[in-house]
């Protein structure tokens, strides 16, 4: 999808979307025409039609056309455009401030420990999270309706670490949220337990344009979390995540 694209896509657009997801976009194809297209949302058949187009141009919609009309689908994309627009509302209205995510711990490839301890990033650790962290990240594998919560997070500021570049390579920025990890009874759900294993001071770590369906959080803190909080892969974990 070219830049041109994607600015092409505006609120106008965007209402296109909104409709064709609450006729059923999401789940599979939905039948719909330019003509029907326009008078829901008040244009012209032809101003509908480049409305279309530019959402397919854009890669947020797929169709098929036919003779009496054009069968409609919602991409990934494009369900990812809408939540960014439902987390927008959700914090005007409800003040969003922090989101439990449930999971349980993972072992990892080992590529935390190598780019956590990179110079460029330890450096910007230590001036804005204000510790240095453990040579590695906590692993921690969503479940599925965390997972579709972890777009909430968009609608919090996070701290940004910025992109640098040594005579190698260039390495990108990423986002960093305050964060606490909890460990939890899975029958418990994301309950409060005053006795649970608790850490915090912690932060998930992501890269700055990352993807709502990636199913596992990366979790670094000064301390190993393993030990501080005796945790195996397989235990389940609440990890409650604040803006800054």
């Amino acid at each position: 999808m070219s830049n041109a694209a994607r600015s092409a896509v505006g609120y106008d657009e965007l209402a296109v979307l909104k409709l064709l997801a609450l006729e059923g976009g999401l789940d599979g194809e939905v039948k719909t025409s330019c003509g029907a297209l326009g008078d829901a949302v008040g244009a012209s058949t032809q101003t509908a039609s480049r409305r279309l187009q530019r959402l397919e141009d854009a890669g947020l919609l797929v169709r098929d056309t036919v003779s009496d009309g054009q069968w409609v689908e919602l991409t990934e994309d494009g369900e990812r455009e809408l939540r960014n627009e439902y987390e927008d509302y959700r914090r005007i209205f409800e003040g969003v401030s922090r989101v439990a995510l449930l999971g349980t711990v993972t072992g990892g490839m080992g590529e935390g420990r190598h780019y956590i301890t990179l110079p460029g990033y330890m450096k910007q650790f230590r001036e804005r999270l204000g510790y240095e962290p453990f040579p590695g990240t906590l692993n921690v594998d969503l479940t599925e309706a965390s997972l579709r919560r972890r777009g909430a997070l968009d609608a919090m500021d996070p701290v940004p670490i910025d992109g640098w570049e040594d005579d190698e390579r260039t390495y990108g920025p990423a986002v960093c949220y305050p964060a606490t990890i909890t460990k939890t009874d899975p029958d418990a759900g994301a309950a409060e337990d005053d006795d649970a294993p608790t850490y915090d001071g912690a932060h998930v770590i992501a890269p700055e344009r990352t993807h709502h369906d990636e199913d596992q959080l990366e979790v670094i803190a000064s301390d190993r979390l393993r030990d501080e909080i005796d945790l195996d892969d397989g235990d389940h974990v609440t990890v409650t995540v604040r803006g800054t």
